[in-house]
């Protein structure tokens, strides 16, 4: 596997880590800790030296930064893979809208929570359909599809 292999997200997510938990020092963590045990044997990084994945950290943090978004826009397999991320389901009732951390169970069996805060009052049909999207930084966001109203969510199960 060659590093244009590595998957967008992970690129994104190597400049956002420092801010995604509240344990961290600040610290940059680097492509080890984003990756699990069996993703970063497979994509032979073990076999780099110290300073061959600082070297990747560097050119990840620049290729984020200056290429990912054209990558993201542009790419067919890239637009390929995000438009396959998409889920269509509906909310099951009761639904009244969100309220910061409003918790939306799905018709297919999946669970949600809003992830940021913010108010929505809902008085549309009891049983909503929705499309669930993945952003190019990994991040989930379910909108109403007969409104296009949007709210920020994570998966639960």
């Amino acid at each position: 596997m060659n590093l244009f292999g590595l998957p967008l997200v992970l690129i994104v997510l190597l400049l956002l880590s420092p801010t995604l938990s509240a344990e961290d020092s600040g610290a940059f963590p680097g492509v080890r800790a984003l990756m699990t045990e069996q993703e970063y044997r497979d994509a032979g990084l073990d076999k780099l030296t110290g300073a061959e994945r600082e070297a990747l950290n560097r050119w990840l943090i620049r290729y984020t930064a200056e290429d990912s978004q054209v990558i993201y826009n542009e790419n067919e397999e890239v637009i390929k893979a995000v438009e396959e991320q998409e889920i269509l389901s509906a909310i099951l009732p009761p639904f009244n809208g969100w309220w910061g951390d409003t918790i939306f169970k799905l018709e297919n069996g999946q669970v949600w929570q809003q992830r940021q805060g913010g108010n929505y009052p809902y008085r549309g049909e009891p049983k909503p359909q929705v499309k669930i999207t993945k952003n190019f930084m990994g991040f989930f966001r379910m909108e109403l599809v007969a409104n296009g109203k949007t709210v920020q969510v994570k998966r639960l199960k």
